[in-house]
């Protein structure tokens, strides 16, 4: 087996880093109880990911801007962590949001795929075997405040085009995870998505042993910037979050809690996230 092979079959995602994931949820909750969009609270939740991010070994920074909102002007930071192996080499991007709606917890909206993006980066810096550069991403201003439009919502994936445009970086995929801490998980693919990345995550979803569908619904998530600039981007998310299978009763309101999501949930999710890494890396 050629040794590239070798080292991506290393690269894993188990029980423990599930339940480290679960640990990070809560205790990102705990730290950071505020989370509204382009508000101190995400100023602060920032730190924490920060923190938790620099202690894998990545090389990771806070970015910090201004945008126009339909409440006037706001700051925005987001988060981002890399694993460089070569200054030419392509990018692999996983992006994350962090805020939430006002007055919702985000136990599942948030938190769940930020602790889970951190869960990985654990992952990768006891790896070192990656054969591209690694981009982890947490968002601020995913949420609208009104309506998304180009003008509301998705502010911090759209300052990532921005500052990955500017640097002239390589893409080889952005692929953004969504919601995926619900016990009751569902985890889809919209359908504005790019059909090669679809084809990877179906095929990784087999890997893993997870159920992966797709959806006819186009959903408005931080891939949507990184399609509009021609980058290659794809959205896992499961959009049914509620008491009743198919509702969303616990979406965007004050019964988005920890004891919605569990460990099992973001096992799934981690393995089905190492297996695209496992693919795209290749």
């Amino acid at each position: 087996m050629p040794f590239a092979l070798l080292l991506a079959a290393a690269l894993s995602f188990g029980p423990e880093d599930a339940r480290a994931a679960y640990r990070a949820a809560g205790g990102f909750m705990e730290k950071c109880p505020v989370r509204d969009a382009g508000t101190p609270g995400t100023l602060a939740a920032s730190y924490w990911i920060l923190d938790e991010a620099s202690r894998t070994g990545a090389d990771a920074r806070r970015d910090v801007f201004r945008a126009d909102t339909p409440k006037g002007m706001r700051t925005f930071v987001n988060v981002c962590a890399e694993y460089r192996f070569d200054s030419d080499a392509e990018w692999v991007v996983l992006v994350s949001h962090y805020d939430t709606k006002p007055g919702c917890p985000g136990a599942n909206d948030g938190a769940s795929t930020t602790a889970l993006l951190i869960a990985i980066a654990d992952a990768l810096g006891r790896w070192h075997g990656w054969r591209c550069n690694i981009m982890l991403l947490w968002t601020d201003g995913e949420e609208c405040m009104e309506m998304y439009s180009d003008d509301d919502g998705l502010w911090g994936s759209r300052r990532a085009v921005e500052t990955i445009s500017a640097r002239g970086l390589k893409i080889r995929a952005v692929v953004c995870f969504d919601m995926l801490g619900d016990r009751d998980l569902g985890m889809t693919i919209p359908k504005n998505a790019t059909p090669e990345l679809v084809k990877i995550a179906l095929a990784a979803a087999k890997e893993a042993g997870a159920e992966v569908k797709k959806v006819p619904e186009v959903v408005k998530d931080d891939h949507v910037p990184f399609l509009a600039a021609g980058y290659k981007a794809i959205d896992i998310i499961d959009f049914d979050y509620g008491s009743e299978s198919g509702g969303r009763g616990y979406w965007h309101t004050a019964e988005d809690t920890m004891d919605k999501i569990s460990e099992e949930s973001l096992l799934c999710a981690g393995k089905l996230v190492v297996e695209m890494l496992k693919i795209l890396l290749r």
